[in-house]
Parts: C-alpha cells; sequence; structure tokens
C-alpha cells in the first residue's frame, strides 16, 4: 500500500501555481545578486543556507536522513546534476544573457524530462504527439540561436546561452531518477542533503576560479541572496519534491510553461530586450511544452459483460 497521501486538487492546484510565481521571479533576483557576488559563490552560499534551515526543520520533526542506500544515492544524483550543474550552469550564464532568455531556455526541460522518461519511468512512455511537440521545441531553440545573440548583450551572450541549455539537461535527470527512486522520501531529505553537496562542490568552483574577484554586499546582494535561499529554495523545493510524489514527472515539467511568462515579464519590466525572433523561438518551445504535457483523457471503463 502506497504511503503517499493524496491531497485535494484545488490543494495541487494552488501549489503548482505558487511554484510558478515564485521560481518566475528568481530569474531576476539571480541577475541582481550577480551584480555584486560572482556567481559561483552566490550559488554556494544560496544552497549552503538553505540547507541549514532544511536541515533544522527537519530535525525538529524528527526526520531520520539517509535511511536507505537508495536515499544516499539520490542526494548524490540531486547534489551533483539538480543543484551543482544545473544552478551553477544558470548563475554563470547569466552574467551576460537576460534572465527572461535563460527562462526561456530552460523551459525545454520538460522535453528533457519527456525523453528521459521514455526510457525510465514505465508509465510515461512518449506517444505521437509528445514526439511532435519535442521535435517542435527544439525547432523554438533553433530558431532562438538563428538570431544575433550579440544584439541582446555582447559577444558572450551567445556562448552563454549555448551552455545554458546544459542546464534542462542536468536538472531533467535529477528529476526522473527521484521519481523513479524516491517515492516515500521525505522532501527535505532530497533537498537538505543534495543542496548541501551542491555548496560544497560551488563553493570548490568559487575557490577555484573566482577567489580573487571582488564582492560586494550591498542591500540588492543580501536581499537576493535570503530571497533565493529561502523563498527560491527552502519553500519551492520542498513543496516541488511534495508535489512530484503526487503527479506524473511528465506533467509536473508543465511547471516550466508558466516560469518563463512570468520571468520574461519581469525582465521586461527590469529593462531587459528580447528581440522579435527570440519571442518567436520563445513562443514555440513554450507552446511545445504546453503541447507536451498536455493531460490525457481519464480511461473509460466499460462494465464487464460476466458480471
Amino acid at each position: 500500500m502506497s504511503m503517499i497521501s493524496h491531497p485535494s486538487s484545488r490543494l495541487m492546484v494552488s501549489v503548482f501555481l505558487l511554484l510558478c510565481l515564485i521560481w518566475g521571479t528568481t530569474w531576476a533576483a539571480i541577475k541582481i545578486g550577480l551584480e555584486g557576488v560572482p556567481p559561483f559563490t552566490g550559488a554556494a552560499l544560496r544552497f549552503a543556507l538553505a540547507a541549514a534551515i532544511l536541515f533544522a526543520l527537519g530535525l525538529a520533526r524528527g526526520i531520520r536522513f539517509g535511511r536507505s542506500r537508495v536515499e544516499r544515492r539520490l542526494w548524490v544524483v540531486n547534489g551533483l546534476m539538480g543543484f551543482a550543474v544545473s544552478y551553477g550552469v544558470v548563475y554563470w550564464a547569466e552574467q551576460w544573457i537576460p534572465s527572461g532568455l535563460a527562462s526561456v531556455l530552460f523551459a525545454t526541460y520538460p522535453l528533457m524530462v519527456a525523453i528521459l522518461g521514455h526510457f525510465i519511468l514505465p508509465e510515461e512512455r512518449i506517444g505521437l504527439v509528445e514526439a511532435f511537440a519535442i521535435l517542435v521545441g527544439f525547432g523554438g531553440v533553433g530558431v532562438i540561436f538563428s538570431e544575433d545573440l550579440t544584439a541582446l548583450g555582447g559577444q558572450r551572450v551567445a556562448l552563454g546561452a549555448a551552455v545554458m541549455l546544459l542546464s534542462p539537461i542536468a536538472a531533467a535527470v535529477s528529476s526522473v531518477s527521484i521519481k523513479r527512486w524516491g517515492g516515500g522520501i521525505d522532501p527535505a531529505s532530497l533537498s537538505a542533503p543534495p543542496m548541501t553537496i551542491a555548496a560544497a562542490l560551488l563553493g570548490s568552483a568559487a575557490w577555484g576560479f573566482e577567489r580573487e574577484r571582488a564582492v560586494v554586499w550591498d542591500g540588492a546582494a543580501v536581499g537576493a541572496l535570503l530571497y533565493l535561499a529561502v523563498m527560491g529554495s527552502v519553500v519551492t523545493f520542498s513543496l516541488y519534491y511534495w508535489l512530484l510524489a503526487r503527479i506524473p514527472a511528465k506533467r509536473m515539467a508543465l511547471i516550466a510553461y508558466l516560469i518563463p511568462v512570468v520571468a520574461v515579464i519581469i525582465g521586461t519590466l527590469r529593462g531587459e530586450q528580447l528581440t522579435p525572433r527570440v519571442l518567436t523561438g520563445a513562443a514555440l518551445v513554450i507552446g511545445a511544452v504546453a503541447l507536451a504535457t498536455r493531460p490525457h483523457p481519464a480511461p473509460r471503463f466499460e462494465p464487464d459483460a460476466d458480471a
């Protein structure tokens, strides 16, 4: 018998929308933080602070961390792929690319989840519609890269955008692994230890590449760090893993359909510019995500003639 509770649909929709709203604002918050703090340093501090809070909350609730070998293996996978690589790439890339563009490129994440889920999650096979959506989504990425991306901020924008595509791949590996093997594991355990691993890895990267760079702890940098650690990490990942245990990974990935909409709006309000061709590519990516993660009709059950 499954130990996972099944809350009301209204509660799950509310949690889903809250995640979209918070994560839609974190792209701009990262950009603000980068104005005073180097990328790996900022990411390491974010996850170190978030992990400390999650460990304290988990211990207060009496959670026993690392009870099984599978749980500990997921710590490594999630810490490396879901946090260190995925967020390390985001922080590094946002030094040059607009936050709205970064969020749009990350919106390919559901398509990566669909591809990996086809091979790892038996109940989430790709159908013809999903396959078509994946092609459309990557066509949208092609449209984005057909633009002269240097017009959005300089020579390094194109490189940053290309590297940015590593982030959704790494995040998809983490999410599919947790969906496949993480059932019944408390969200705090899926967050705090992996964030600790990520903080150590990103901290090592900061020491190796950023120790000569200046750090400016002004109000904006501190505020961005606290917001990203508490709201963008503690709150969001606790809710995300709670929700991931209750709905299909492919459906959960629909979150990337709404996040870039919020992020692009906020980026535009902050003065970021996106060209018509990039916006066209973004529309193709977001439309593909909506198609690939569309709800399927519930199966109809015919009465047994022998009953």
